[in-house]
C-alpha cells in the first residue's frame, strides 16, 4: 500500500517571543482525505496523518488491495480480511460435500449421475460436482465402499482442502492482528489529543 503524502508549512498567529517572527508548522495532505466539497486535500496535523494512514491500512487490511508488479507492469490483486473469510467458509462447504459423498459411497453403492448435491447455492449430480467443482480427475458413475481408488482420492482432496484451510487461517490471524494493531494506533492517537485539550483547558 503506497499513499502520496504532501507537506505545507503553515505561518501559525503567533510570534516568537525571541526574534518577533511568526511561528511555522508542518500541516499534511494525503491521498483520499479531502474536505467537504470532495475536491480540496484537507489539511491535516501529523496525530490526523498517522490516523489516516492507520485507517487506510486498517481498510486495505480489511478489503484488500492492489498493486502493480514493478518487474511487469500488471496489476495484481492481494487478499484482505472479507476475502480470506470467504475461502474459509467455501473451504469448508467442499469439505461438507466431499464428506457427504464419501459416507454414501460408504454406506451403499451409488449412481453418481442420480444422487444431488448443493455447493455455493447451486445444485450439481454427485458426478459434476466432483469432475467440475472438485477436479478429482477421473469419477466413475457408480461407486461403493470396494471403490478403494476413488475413495482416496477422495480423501486426498479433503486433505488438501484441509491444509489450505489452515494456511489461510494463519494468514487470517496474521492479517486480523495487523489490522487491531492500526486500529489499537488510532485509538491511542485519540487519547493524546484528548489529554492535551483537557489539559489545555484546565490551563485556560
Amino acid at each position: 500500500m503506497t499513499m502520496a503524502i504532501g507537506v505545507d508549512q503553515l505561518y501559525l498567529s503567533m510570534t516568537s517571543p525571541e526574534t518577533g517572527d511568526y511561528l511555522t508548522g508542518n500541516v499534511y495532505t494525503v491521498d483520499g482525505v479531502y474536505e467537504a466539497d470532495g475536491v480540496t486535500p484537507r489539511r491535516l496535523s501529523i496525530g490526523q496523518l498517522v490516523m489516516a494512514i492507520c485507517l487506510a491500512r486498517a481498510t486495505a487490511l480489511e478489503s484488500g488491495s492492489t498493486y502493480t508488479d514493478p518487474a511487469t507492469g500488471d496489476v495484481k490483486s492481494v487478499d484482505g480480511i472479507i476475502q480470506k473469510m470467504a475461502k474459509v467458509e467455501q473451504t469448508s462447504e467442499m469439505l461438507e460435500c466431499l464428506t457427504t459423498i464419501e459416507n454414501a459411497v460408504l454406506s451403499s453403492s451409488v449412481n453418481l449421475n442420480d444422487k444431488k448435491i448443493t455447493y455455493q447455492g447451486k445444485e450439481y449430480t454427485y458426478f459434476n460436482f466432483l469432475a467440475n467443482v472438485a477436479e478429482l480427475g477421473t469419477v466413475p458413475s457408480t461407486a461403493n465402499k470396494d471403490s478403494e481408488e476413488f475413495l482416496e482420492a477422495i480423501e486426498a482432496k479433503m486433505d488438501e482442502n484441509n491444509t489450505f484451510s489452515q494456511q489461510t487461517m494463519i494468514e487470517l490471524q496474521s492479517l486480523t492482528n495487523k489490522r487491531d494493531q492500526a486500529y489499537d494506533m488510532i485509538s491511542n492517537i485519540l487519547k493524546s489529543f484528548s489529554t492535551v485539550m483537557i489539559a489545555n483547558v484546565n490551563n485556560m
